[in-house]
C-alpha cells in the first residue's frame, strides 16, 4: 500500500514493530496478520471509528470486532496507542500467564475487546448480532432530531473467516435484513497455514457478498490510505446494504524473506528477520518496543472524550424531552427488569391436561413477553415446533425493525453466534432456539457464550428418545452430558410446566451466564404445586425433594429430570406399597444444584442414604457424581430407534415397572 505521509507511515511502522517484538518476546504468536494489515486498521480507528478509550462501554460506541482473533496484537497495539487501560507492560506480558493479553482477544479481560475471537468465523457472525441489535435499538429509541443510538459496527476478517461455514449463514442473514450499519473489510493477503489460499479457496468472495445481498468494494494492494478512508466513507453511506470491502494485503509486510509466506502466519520472525525488517521499514531503533513519542502523541489526539460528551448532552434533552423512554434505555442497558415482572410468570394447574415442556415454554414466552419489552429471539426455522414464537409481536423484517420475533432460516450456528453478538452489544435480552439434537451445529458458539458469561438463551426441545419416529438422527441421547460439560452454561431440563416457568425465571435473571434448556416434545402431567414443593424455588436450587419417606429416613432415593420425573414419583408408590420407603428428587440443573451450600446438598442427597438410583433418557455419564458408585442408573448409552415415542421408551426400559425391579435389587444389594 502506498503510505505518503511520513507521520501516517510512522505510526502504521510503530503498529507493525509492536506486534512483531510482542509475538518475539512470547516466542509465540501471529506476527504476519497485524503487519500486514496495520494500514487499514490505523485508517479505521484514526478517521472513522467513533469510541472513547477513557469508556470503554460508552453506549454509542462503534463497534469493532478482530474476527481474525490470531491477529490479537493488531489489537493490543491500538488500544494501548489509543489510550486504553493498557500499557507497553501489557504488551510484552503477550501470551503470559495472568496477562491482560491473551494469545486471542477475550471479552471482559481486556478492555476495549468487544467480542472473544479466535475461532474463525464467529467474530464477524457476532458482528451482525451487534449491528442488528443497533438496528433494533434504534428503532425503538430513537426520535427526530434525537438519534441515541447511531454507530456503525465494524470487523476485520480473514481468508479462513471467510471459508467458515458460520461467516456464511450469518452474512446471509444480515443481507436479507439490510444490515447497513455493518461494515466488513476483508484482510484478503492469499496466505493460510499450509500455504497459499488456492490450495483449498479459489471463489470469488466478493460475487459471494453480492449475492447474499452485501454493497462490495476491491481495493488493490496499490491503494492509498485515502483510497481505504473513502471506501469506508463509500459504505457508511450505503444506506441499504452491509459492507463489504476486500483489500488486497500481504502478510508480513516489510519483512525481506517472510513477507507473503505461511511461515509468516503462525510464528515469530526471529531476531535476525525482525533486524532485517526494521531496517526495510527504516525504523528509528533497534530497542524491542519502541514507540516513537510523536507516534504515541497523534495516536492520543483522538477526541474521543468530546464526542461522547456531545452525545450526553443529546441524551440529556432526550431525558427531558422523553423520561419514560429515557428510563427504559437505562433499564435495557444496566439489564435491570421491570418493577415485578416475575408475577406473570404462569402457575399451571393440574385440573388441566398434561402439555409438553416446548408448549409450557411457548406460553411462559407469550405470558412474559409484555413486560419484558426488550425479549427478543427466535428459532433455526423451527419455530411452530420449538413454540418460540410472541404471538403479539411482528417480525423483524428489513422493512421494520420494531418486532420481536427473529427468523434464522436453517442455520443454527449462524443462530448462535448472532445471539452472542446482540447478547455482547447490550441493551436485548436474546434466545435462539432449536431441536436439541442440532445444538450440536451450534456448539462453538454455545461454548463462546460460557467463556464470555454472556446471558444468551438456548432452547432445545425434542429433548430425548421421545422424539419417536424421526428416528436416531433426531434423537438426542448424547447432548445433555455434551451441554453439562460446558464451564459455567447452566442447563435446565424441567419436569413439567411449572418447572419450565422456573426454567425461564432463572434465564430472564441470569446476568452473567448463558442458560440452556432441555424442553419435551410429548406432554407431561403437571404436578400439582398445592401437593408438591414450589417448583419457582426448585428449580433456583437446582434440585428438591418431591415427595420423602414418611419417616424421613428413606431406603433409597430416586431421581430424575425432565420427563423421567413422572416415572420415578409412579415408582416410589408402587415401591412404597412393597414396603420400600423412597425419597424423589427432582434435578432439573445440575450446575445450580452444585453451587448450594453444603448442607442443602447433604439435606437432599444425604451421605448416609447409598442406595440411589438416577433416570433419565440420555447417555449415563455424570450421573454417578449423584448416585455414587454403588448407586445405579437407568439411562441409554447407545443411539435410539424410530417408532412412537411410547414405544421407544418401553423398549429401552424407561417405565415404571422396570424402575421398580432395579430399585428394588439396589435395595436388597445395598440394604
Amino acid at each position: 500500500m502506498k503510505i505518503e505521509d511520513s507521520l501516517d507511515n510512522l505510526c502504521i511502522n510503530t503498529i507493525r514493530t509492536l506486534s512483531m517484538d510482542s509475538v518475539q518476546k512470547a516466542n509465540s504468536g501471529h506476527p504476519g496478520a497485524p503487519m500486514g494489515l496495520a494500514p487499514v486498521a490505523y485508517t479505521l480507528w484514526t478517521r472513522h471509528l467513533k469510541h472513547n478509550p477513557a469508556n470503554p462501554h460508552w453506549q454509542d460506541r462503534d463497534r469493532f470486532v478482530l474476527s481474525a482473533g490470531h491477529a490479537s496484537m493488531l489489537l493490543y497495539s491500538l488500544l494501548y496507542l489509543t489510550g486504553y487501560d493498557l500499557t507497553l507492560d501489557d504488551l510484552k506480558q503477550f501470551r503470559q500467564w495472568g496477562s491482560r493479553t491473551p494469545g486471542h482477544p477475550e471479552y471482559g479481560l481486556t478492555p476495549g475487546v468487544e467480542t472473544t475471537t479466535g475461532p474463525l468465523g464467529q467474530g464477524i457472525s457476532n458482528a451482525v448480532g451487534m449491528a442488528l441489535a443497533e438496528c433494533w435499538l434504534a428503532e425503538h429509541f430513537n426520535r427526530p432530531g434525537y438519534n441515541i443510538v447511531d454507530h456503525y459496527t465494524y470487523v476485520i476478517a480473514s481468508d479462513g473467516d471467510m471459508m467458515e461455514g458460520v461467516s456464511g449463514e450469518a452474512s446471509s442473514i444480515a443481507g436479507h435484513l439490510g444490515l447497513s450499519k455493518l461494515i466488513c473489510l476483508y484482510d484478503d493477503n492469499h496466505i493460510t497455514i499450509e500455504g497459499c489460499t488456492d490450495l483449498a479457496f479459489s471463489e470469488d468472495v466478493c460475487k459471494r457478498y453480492e449475492a447474499y445481498g452485501w454493497h462490495t468494494q476491491i481495493l488493490d494492494d496499490d491503494a492509498t490510505l485515502d483510497d481505504i478512508s473513502n471506501a469506508i466513507e463509500i459504505a457508511k453511506m450505503e444506506k441499504e446494504k452491509p459492507s463489504f470491502i476486500a483489500i488486497r494485503t500481504h502478510i508480513g509486510c516489510g519483512s525481506p524473506n517472510k513477507q507473503d509466506t505461511s511461515q509468516a502466519h503462525g510464528e515469530p520472525l526471529g531476531q535476525d528477520e525482525i533486524a532485517l525488517t526494521k531496517k526495510n521499514l527504516d525504523w528509528e531503533s533497534d530497542e524491542p518496543f519502541y514507540v516513537p513519542e510523536k507516534a504515541l502523541s497523534h495516536f492520543r489526539q483522538l477526541k474521543g472524550a468530546e464526542i461522547e460528551s456531545e452525545w450526553n448532552r443529546l441524551f440529556n434533552a432526550y431525558t427531558e424531552k422523553y423520561p419514560d423512554l429515557a428510563k427504559e434505555w437505562h433499564e435495557f442497558m444496566s439489564h435491570k427488569l421491570p418493577e415485578g415482572w416475575e408475577k406473570s410468570l404462569p402457575v399451571f394447574s393440574p385440573e388441566k391436561k398434561a402439555i409438553a415442556t416446548r408448549n409450557a415454554s411457548g406460553n411462559v414466552i407469550n405470558a412474559i413477553a409484555p413486560h419484558i419489552p426488550n425479549l427478543v429471539g427466535g428459532s433455526a426455522d423451527l419455530a411452530p415446533s420449538t413454540k418460540t414464537y410472541m404471538d403479539k409481536y411482528a417480525s423483524i423484517s428489513k422493512d421494520d425493525f420494531a418486532g420481536r420475533n427473529l427468523h434464522f432460516g436453517i442455520r443454527e450456528h449462524g443462530m448462535g453466534a448472532i445471539v452472542n453478538g446482540m447478547a455482547l452489544h447490550g441493551g436485548l435480552i436474546p434466545y435462539g432456539a432449536t431441536f436439541m439434537v442440532f445444538s450440536d451445529y451450534m456448539r462453538p458458539s454455545v461454548r463462546l457464550s460460557a467463556i464470555m458469561e454472556i446471558p444468551s438463551i438456548w432452547i432445545y426441545t425434542h429433548d430425548s428418545i421421545g422424539v419417536g419416529e424421526d428416528g436416531p438422527t433426531h434423537q438426542p441421547v448424547e447432548h445433555l452430558a455434551a451441554l453439562r460439560s460446558i464451564p459455567n452454561l447452566i442447563v435446565i431440563r424441567p419436569a413439567d410446566a411449572n418447572e419450565t416457568s422456573g426454567a425461564w425465571k432463572v434465564a430472564i435473571e441470569s446476568k452473567d451466564r448463558p442458560v440452556a434448556m432441555a424442553l419435551t416434545r410429548q406432554n407431561l402431567p403437571i404436578l400439582d404445586q398445592d401437593l408438591f414443593p414450589s417448583a419457582l424455588e426448585g428449580v433456583v436450587r437446582g434440585a428438591y425433594i418431591l415427595i420423602d419417606a414418611q419417616n424421613g429416613t428413606p431406603d433409597i432415593i430416586l431421581m430424575a429430570s425432565g420427563s423421567e420425573v413422572s416415572l420415578v414419583l409412579d415408582a416410589a408408590k408402587q415401591l412404597k406399597e412393597k414396603g420400600i420407603n423412597a425419597r424423589v428428587v427432582s434435578m432439573p440443573s445440575w450446575e445450580l444444584f452444585d453451587e448450594q451450600d453444603q448442607d442443602y446438598r447433604a439435606k437432599v442427597l444425604p451421605p448416609s442414604v447409598k442406595a440411589r438410583f438416577a433416570v433419565e433418557a440420555g447417555c449415563t455419564q455424570g450421573w454417578h457424581k449423584y448416585v455414587g458408585l454403588e448407586g445405579d442408573v437407568i439411562g441409554l448409552d447407545h443411539f435410539g430407534a424410530s417408532a412412537p415415542g411410547g414405544t421407544v421408551f418401553k423398549q429401552f426400559g424407561f417405565t415404571v415397572d422396570s424402575i421398580v425391579d432395579k430399585a428394588m435389587a439396589l435395595v436388597r444389594k445395598i440394604l
